[in-house]
């Protein structure tokens, strides 16, 4: 399956192939201690439990006595719980022109202002046509009366800018 994670993590036989010899034991109840692989092995099968490579680095190797696949479970309950409460911010566009109405732009402000307090980012694209290229001032003009207008809810991110034959300003929350 694409973009899956490949688990690493030595269990029970898989960790016969590391080269110590001994490994340090720790329970639920605490730190056994150190003992062969094959003891530790034998104490975790007594507890019908597997035998989990904790951190391979240390010397001797710690392993721990657990369900492993109780402990997989839980591991990922708390990943689906975090992608869960991870806020995610889209990116809105609201599309207008130098000469706009009053009705219209304040139409497309109060537009821009739900977006913001919904928490998204607002991309305000000026559009020009024709004659209208020759004065970009009259879109900067608008653009920077609807950030003044909404500086109690918003802030420039990114500042008025030509691209091509538009103008684009990007608003986010304060």
């Amino acid at each position: 399956m694409p973009g899956r994670v490949v688990d690493t993590t030595r269990i029970n036989n898989q960790i016969r192939q590391i080269k110590a010899k001994e490994v340090r034991v720790v329970a639920d109840e605490g730190q056994i201690g150190i003992m062969d692989i094959d003891s530790a092995l034998k104490a975790a099968g007594e507890r019908d439990l597997d035998l989990v490579e904790i951190s391979p680095q240390a010397d001797p190797p710690v392993c721990k006595i657990m369900d492993y696949r109780k402990f997989k479970f839980e591991q990922g309950k708390k990943l689906r719980k975090s992608k869960k409460q991870q806020a995610t911010i889209t990116l809105k566009e609201i599309r207008m022109r130098p000469l706009i109405d009053t009705h219209d732009y304040d139409f497309k402000k109060r537009s821009v202002r739900k977006f913001i307090d919904q928490g998204d980012k607002v991309k305000v694209t000026m559009r020009f046509r024709g004659r209208e290229l020759s004065r970009p001032e009259l879109g900067m003009n608008v653009l920077n009366r609807l950030a003044v207008e909404l500086e109690d809810v918003a802030k420039i991110e990114s500042p008025p800018k030509m691209e091509g034959r538009q103008m684009v300003m990007i608003l986010t929350a304060l």
